[in-house]
């Protein structure tokens, strides 16, 4: 940041553009307006986080039903990230060209229809072919989502909503472990319901296209300053009731100049996408290698199918207080300190979860290696749409995520292999090394964001 861009009376307060972002920022609270459009965006967000752990929880019942093996889950695990590879880049462009809500909405529908269509899948090709296509839709829309946040609160409260939404969200990879415990035992087909309840998205469009509004940011930035100013004055009167007194000062920070595709990979942007993309890669390497695998593997360990999937239950109930742990914390500290240190514990706990026997000690180290986790995820969902200019926000996100995903078309076929050819253990430590890499990158390389004006990063 330049010295002295920060200012109250400065001649950047004539810049009606900047100062109209300033008013966002300057609110002290979340309003009621606020705290509806997260309950919303956190319905959203549970059927990624469902989406997300599924195939992981259906998997057995797959194998049994159709005769398939573990290299073949494995490459329905990793085809199902062709879509999210494109849907996070593709959705990420659509919603800097076309606004964020267009994009978060149709995308609800799009992955809905395909989740729907999964459950009518004849075969395991019919099933491939519709998760790809879920996962288009599911990763435009989460990409968007965060990139929301991040416009919409204010720079003090960025982070902890961030946490809400992820933890609310979270919710579903405990529902799709509980449902799938249940609903498959009742007998042969009846994993198909799981994709029917990933489907029940679609409710939510329907709600979103009375109250979610576009994001003030993007209205800005594209010519539609009067309906930005409509919104963001709503908001300040709602905070001046709710305080019952006058807002703080507006503190203008220097704009951002409007930037091209191209400069994403100029010396400025190159370094924080190349930092964003290495830990996301990372994080989906160890998200959807344990979840995504845990109750398969602990199975071909002895386990039986039920008992394991309620360990992979209890261990996925851990998601939801690791997101809400890094609350009251996410923007008092620096993230990136936050994130390096959630995922040395979580390297930790993956080492113990690798070598020990114990009943007890596998569902406390999995369930503690998965809350600190989210966690770290938080931390990332929270940074990567805060380190781009608002008309490239979508898309350096959505190519950080993209970057992720293509690991995810990896993440099957490692673990698939390294357990193939070394045995259990050694998945985990493998994911351990995961871990230690985003730890380095985002604690040695990741920018400082807390507390920071989305023009100021």
């Amino acid at each position: 940041m330049h010295e002295g861009a920060m200012t109250t009376s400065t001649s950047w307060q004539q810049d009606s553009t900047a100062i109209l972002k300033a008013r966002i920022d300057r609110l002290p609270l979340a309003t009621a307006t606020h705290k509806k459009w997260m309950v919303l965006l956190a319905f959203f967000f549970f059927f990624d986080t469902l989406d997300a752990a599924m195939l992981g929880y259906t998997a057995p019942a797959l194998r049994a039903e159709w005769g398939l093996s573990i290299s073949t889950i494995g490459l329905l695990s990793s085809v199902t990230f062709v879509g999210m590879m494109i849907g996070a880049v593709l959705g990420g462009r659509l919603a800097d060209r076309l606004g964020r809500r267009k994009i978060i909405l149709s995308a609800v529908v799009f992955y809905s229809v395909f989740s729907l269509a999964a459950a009518l899948s004849p075969n395991v090709i019919f099933l491939g072919a519709f998760r790809v296509l879920t996962g288009v839709g599911l990763q435009a829309m989460t990409g968007v989502l965060l990139v929301f946040v991040s416009e919409m609160y204010p720079k003090h409260l960025r982070g902890r909503y961030q946490a809400l939404l992820l933890g609310f969200g979270c919710i579903g990879i405990p529902a799709v472990a509980g449902i799938s415990s249940i609903v498959i035992a009742m007998g042969p087909g009846m994993w198909r319901w799981v994709f029917v309840v990933g489907g029940l998205g679609i409710i939510g469009s329907l709600i979103g296209m009375r109250i979610l509004p576009e994001s003030v940011r993007w209205q800005i930035d594209n010519g539609r300053k009067a309906e930005a100013e409509t919104l963001i004055a709503k908001l300040e009167d709602e905070a001046r009731r709710k305080t019952g007194g006058e807002l703080p000062d507006v503190v203008v920070a220097e704009p951002v100049p409007t930037g091209r595709v191209s400069e994403l990979f100029s010396r400025k942007y190159l370094g924080r996408l190349i930092v964003l993309s290495v830990c996301m890669i990372c994080f989906i390497l160890i998200n959807y290698g344990f979840n995504g695998w845990v109750a398969t593997l602990l199975v071909e360990r002895g386990l039986a199918q039920t008992q394991a999937l309620h360990i992979a239950f209890m261990v996925s109930l851990a998601s939801v207080p690791g997101s809400f742990l890094a609350y009251p914390i996410i923007d008092k500290f620096e993230r990136r300190r936050v994130g390096a240190i959630s995922m040395v514990l979580v390297a930790v706990f993956l080492l113990v979860f690798a070598v020990v026997d114990n009943l007890t000690l596998i569902v406390i180290s999995g369930f503690l290696l998965t809350a600190f986790s989210y966690v770290a995820l938080s931390v990332l969902y929270t940074y990567a749409p805060e380190i781009f200019p608002t008309n490239l926000r979508g898309l350096g996100a959505g190519i950080g995520n993209g970057m992720g995903r293509v690991a995810g078309l990896a993440q099957g076929f490692l673990v698939a292999g390294i357990y193939n050819g070394f045995g259990f253990a050694p998945v985990f430590a493998y994911m351990a090394v995961c871990a230690l890499i985003f730890a380095i990158t985002m604690g040695f390389f990741g920018m400082n964001t807390s507390n920071r004006s989305l023009d100021e990063v």
